[in-house]
């Protein structure tokens, strides 16, 4: 039997039919959760803390410490697993559906052991079919072996059992959200929750509740493997261990890489066992370092960067789902700015007025610009429309919908300024409809 966890690969290991279970067992699989068995609940809790493992969700939450926040003793208890994957530029956690899910399972049980959850919830995005298809087969089959389900007292001789539910979700970006994501487990609308009260105090269906992200648990198999001070020496100081990077946009190779954190931007945009360079060996104008809501940085900026979540805060964005998106010298930064406005204003549930309004705003601005009929006082006004939804609603949706927009404007003003005029003819709307054309028209000027 050989170990399946070498760095950098821990997650998606390049052994060929790691998803087909009996491969996966003769490779070590269902092992950690026996490891994990031996030890107390606690201790399976603290070798997670000590690890350093954060959220790969985009929070980069501790994971062990999210997982003590779990009220002790005999209750219910549900594990929800975020599959959500809706973030545009994120497609990691399909891989994991598709190349390893079985590891995702193992990870599965080893948190709910260790918090004492019987009960799991893997949450997936509706457009996923064939990742649904994939994931139910490698349940399906966890469970026949005993795996999974009232089963796992034989096969581990344990008391503990627990069983999963793959649930399909409906193609809403909301539902990535934790709290939303259970009301839509719950069968209501995906409104995001406020807190307090938090999952752990009260959560799926009035019970404590806590939310891991699908690379977030594929990592925990690895750690115990490991041992938590190994891997601890994974990748950068608090941030530890290996991210897979969704690469896209003007890249001659696009798709996903598990590296460590703290590797140089440049390596994974340049190096041909990453993305191997920009399409037709174009100048680099800009990226985005982690999804579509993340901060974009500048072509003249990426020399240097280090792609984990310490370092990134510390040049004003932040790592997020590791969906990197690389736009060449030819792109039209107004376009990008309105296509991810757009994205986000359709997404937005409506919940909360900053967002519901002030999105719609954003696109509207945005289009005047894009068309060649704002003013420069539009882009004035799209900075303060954005800074007053940042940090004003409920969830970070309103946040995932400014950031770019305020990166963007800020970072490459000289190309918004290039498309707005000095002043601007309209028509005021509170002008009968029939008379409109006859109506006295008003220019805005500087």
């Amino acid at each position: 039997m050989s170990s399946m966890y070498t760095k950098p690969h821990l997650v998606l290991p390049k052994i060929p039919h790691l998803d087909q279970i009996d491969v996966y067992v003769a490779h070590g699989g269902y092992e950690q959760m026996r490891k994990a068995l031996r030890m107390a609940p606690d201790d399976v809790i603290n070798e997670v803390k000590k690890s350093g493992l954060r959220g790969r969700g985009g929070a980069g939450f501790p994971t062990g410490l999210k997982w003590s926040f779990m009220p002790k003793g005999e209750m219910i208890k549900y594990l929800a697993v975020n599959g959500d994957e809706s973030e545009p530029a994120s497609f990691k956690d399909r891989q994991i559906f598709e190349y390893n899910p079985h590891q995702l399972i193992e990870g599965i049980l080893i948190a709910g052991y260790a918090m004492g959850a019987t009960v799991a919830y893997l949450y997936i995005r509706g457009e996923y079919h064939k990742w649904i298809r994939l994931m139910e087969k490698a349940l399906s089959d966890a469970y026949a072996r005993g795996f999974v389900g009232e089963k796992m007292k034989q096969t581990f001789n344990t008391n503990f059992s627990m069983d999963i539910y793959i649930h399909k979700g409906a193609g809403a970006y909301i539902c990535g959200e934790e709290t939303a994501l259970m009301s839509s487990l719950e069968g209501d609308r995906a409104y995001p929750r406020v807190k307090p009260p938090f999952p752990a105090q009260r959560g799926l269906w009035g019970k404590p509740t806590t939310i891991n992200n699908v690379e977030t648990l594929a990592h925990v198999p690895a750690i115990l493997a490991l041992g938590a001070d190994n891997y601890a020496t994974i990748g950068a100081p608090g941030h530890v261990g290996t991210i897979l990077y969704g690469i896209s946009g003007h890249v001659k190779k696009p798709g996903v890489y598990e590296a460590e954190t703290g590797t140089l931007l440049t390596d994974l945009i340049y190096q041909d066992i990453y993305a191997g360079g920009v399409r037709g060996d174009k100048k680099v104008k800009a990226v985005i370092p982690g999804g579509s809501s993340m901060p974009v940085l500048r072509g003249d900026e990426i020399d240097g960067v280090k792609m984990d979540e310490e370092f990134l805060k510390t040049i004003g964005t932040h790592i997020g789902t590791g969906g990197i998106v690389v736009m060449d010298e030819d792109t039209d930064i107004v376009k990008v700015t309105l296509r991810i406005a757009h994205f986000y204003h359709h997404e937005s549930c409506g919940q909360c007025t900053p967002c519901r309004e002030g999105c719609g705003w954003m696109e509207k601005m945005l289009k005047r610009i894009h068309s060649g009929d704002a003013t420069v006082r539009d882009l004035d006004t799209l900075l303060s429309v954005a800074s007053n939804i940042e940090g004003n609603t409920i969830c970070a949706l309103g946040d995932a919908a400014a950031w770019p927009v305020k990166a963007f404007l800020t970072k490459f003003r000289d190309e918004f300024e290039a498309r707005v005029k000095p002043s601007r003819t309209f028509v005021p709307v509170n002008v009968v409809h029939g008379v409109r054309h006859q109506a006295q028209k008003f220019e805005l000027v500087l």
